[in-house]
């Protein structure tokens, strides 16, 4: 029997992303849906002060409205230079809720005088699983790095053009979907509620 399982999102690549990762773990049966899958429900706005909140409060708000088992994740990027900001203000930093040109634009200003040692943040994924009437599931994921002098590349979205994953010398958006998945922040989260899923899929 096929499961169905709500991704609170309307991000193609974020569904795409976890089918890939299910896949790549031998998980059959669960038929992954986005928010445009279902009807339309009223979405509680990001007000959580971690990654934790927000990611669970969409994940039982998902669930309630459609009976479908949930995910949610919540990320961001944390500069050690700011005192982990942007933090879950990432996606609005600039004032505007989802423009990455902007955000990113922000981000490099305020870094600016920022010499390249001190420079260092990191990508956080916290992922969500809420099963109606069962269990509740919260992951977190860590992809450490350094932000750039300049957006580099076009893969990705978000603050990844700016983002030098620990250890390498090209951007998060340089790299391909699947070099991706295996060490990002998002890919960490999600391998570690594979667990949840596989028994959620032999549920």
């Amino acid at each position: 029997m096929t499961r169905r399982l709500l991704v609170a999102s309307r991000n193609a690549k974020k569904l795409n992303e976890l089918r890939r990762i299910l896949d790549e773990a031998g998980i059959a049966g669960i038929e992954i849906l986005g928010l445009d899958d279902v009807p339309p429900y009223d979405e509680a706005p990001e007000t959580g002060a971690t990654f934790e909140e927000n990611a669970l409060a969409k994940a039982r708000d998902g669930a309630a409205a459609t009976g479908l088992a949930c995910v949610a994740d919540d990320s961001g990027i944390e500069v050690d230079a700011l005192n982990g900001m942007p933090g879950v203000l990432s996606a609005r930093w600039s004032g505007r809720h989802g423009d990455d040109a902007a955000n990113n634009t922000l981000l490099l200003a305020q870094l600016s005088d920022v010499p390249d040692e001190r420079r260092g943040g990191r990508f956080v994924s916290t992922c969500a699983l809420v099963v109606p009437g069962g269990a509740e599931t919260v992951v977190r994921g860590e992809w450490p790095g350094s932000i750039g002098r300049k957006p580099v590349g076009d893969g990705g979205f978000g603050y990844d053009p700016l983002f030098i994953p620990a250890g390498g010398d090209v951007t998060a958006a340089q790299l391909t979907p699947a070099q991706k998945d295996a060490v990002s922040h998002r890919g960490r989260a999600l391998a570690r509620l594979t667990p949840a899923l596989a028994a959620l899929a032999e549920g």
